[in-house]
């Protein structure tokens, strides 16, 4: 008889744990997910004893590092360096001391780069423009440095991705759930800047690109996006045109506003190299946070 194969996902109730471990199981591989909450395993990847016996005792086939508080605020700091940063270390020390068959795969972000306004790629200048960035790096640097002690790390930059997964915090959730509810509404949409471009991809192919990554012995960092960006406005007016109201009645562009960047796009040649390509589309997307 085989043996069944096991994976960790640590921050497994967000959007990507949840599709992850989705995929996962169509594959057959026990999943334990570890979360503060709604998870197989109620726990925080800070503690260090928690995190170090689950591996001891699971010995899974793959681990997945997607904890993290995802905000810029410098009120964040703690929280930010906690779960990435130490949460890193306290993952890869305990598969060195545990493990050492197990891949780890640790969730990056295209903030972590200098951003000139073209499409990025993996040879982009790193920078730390804000304690998330901060955090990012030097969880890349722990993976590059256990890497060279012989674990196989893998590290993904996520450009933005979305599904009906996400909080309303945050701009194609908060878009679609005002048009959900349009009947109902007495006040009217505010957006910061309409015309700020991003990534739409689907958090659905974005993990069928991880489990592309880490089942490869060749690239071990890797951005993990689609190249294809829209702005705000384009995501406005699908959604609008999805139900049949006029946007410019509902949405009110807030003065004064200031962006993090005007255009935020991947270059994934790499990814593409791979084998990956996303299979659901912008609009197709919208179709489905609208149900």
């Amino acid at each position: 008889m085989s043996k069944t194969m096991k994976a960790i996902i640590f921050g497994s109730s967000g959007q990507d744990g949840y599709y992850l471990t989705q995929l996962l199981q169509t594959k057959k591989i026990q999943v334990i997910g570890v979360s503060r909450k709604n998870a197989d395993v109620i726990g925080n990847i800070e503690d260090k004893d928690l995190v170090s016996e689950l591996i001891k005792t699971h010995q899974p086939d793959y681990i997945f590092h997607l904890a993290a508080n995802s905000t810029t605020r410098h009120d964040a700091l703690w929280d930010n360096h906690a779960a990435i940063s130490t949460g890193t270390l306290i993952i890869l020390e305990a598969v060195k001391r545990f493990s050492l068959h197990s891949k780890v795969f640790l969730s990056g972000s295209a903030l972590q780069f200098k951003n000139e306004g073209k499409p990025i790629d993996e040879s982009a200048e790193l920078v730390a423009t804000s304690p998330y960035g901060v955090s990012r790096n030097q969880s890349l640097y722990a993976g590059r440095y256990y890497r060279s002690l012989g674990l196989k790390v893998y590290f993904g930059y996520f450009f933005n991705h979305d599904s009906p997964m996400r909080p309303n915090r945050h701009m194609a959730q908060k878009i679609a759930s005002y048009c959900q509810s349009i009947s109902k509404q007495t006040e009217k949409l505010t957006i910061g800047a309409i015309d700020v471009k991003k990534e739409w991809t689907f958090a659905g192919d974005i993990v069928d690109a991880i489990w592309i990554l880490v089942n490869q012995d060749k690239v071990y960092e890797c951005i993990l996006g689609s190249g294809k960006a829209y702005s705000i406005k384009d995501w406005i007016e699908i959604c609008f045109n999805l139900i049949n109201y006029d946007w410019n009645r509902y949405v009110v562009i807030e003065k004064g506003f200031v962006p993090e960047y005007d255009i935020l796009v991947s270059d994934p040649k790499l990814l593409f190299s791979l084998g990956w390509l996303p299979k659901v589309d912008i609009t197709e997307l919208a179709k489905m946070m609208l149900q």
